[in-house]
């Protein structure tokens, strides 16, 4: 694995910090559904985490969408138990293409009242202008946009990092 050297104004993701860190952020956060825009904030925070792009977290009472509980939960050993989420909009039924941290754990008490989407479930997500790539595999839900560098942990071969 060969870390790419970041430019100006970009970010590698290999100084991000483990455990994770929380930072808010201004930058106008806009996601797509079903043909409709679902979110529009700038009151998104992002969660930054050793080898993987930025996970965008936003007020649930922002999402212009029928969200539901889902199947399943799974645990994050820092942030706690996550309840996965449908979110529902237009012609489309995101089936878990979303979760939240009804309790977080000490530390991440900022995630409450928060949701995060998997980009590659959505029709389209925006940071500031930029849309999203989202990070390959299906478990971790990052942004990838031009102001991170990589290699991104989740495509396969990269569990192991």
């Amino acid at each position: 694995m060969q870390k790419a050297v970041p430019g100006p104004g970009q970010e590698s993701v290999w100084d991000y910090p483990r455990p994770p860190a929380i930072e808010t952020t201004a930058d106008r956060v806009v996601i797509e559904l079903g043909g409709r825009v679902i979110v529009d904030t700038t009151e998104a925070v992002r969660v930054l985490e050793t080898s993987h792009p930025p996970v965008y977290y936003v007020p649930i009472d922002a999402v212009q969408a029928d969200v539901h509980v889902g199947q399943g939960m799974s645990l994050c050993e820092f942030k706690g138990m996550a309840r996965y989420l449908t979110i529902a909009s237009g012609d489309r039924i995101a089936v878990r293409s979303a979760w939240t941290y009804p309790e977080p754990w000490p530390g991440y008490e900022p995630l409450e009242g928060l949701l995060a989407v998997y980009p590659s479930k959505m029709d389209r997500c925006e940071v500031a202008g930029e849309t999203v790539v989202p990070q390959e595999g299906d478990f971790y839900g990052g942004w990838i946009t031009s102001r991170v560098t990589g290699p991104f942990k989740g495509a396969p071969g990269t569990w192991g990092w």
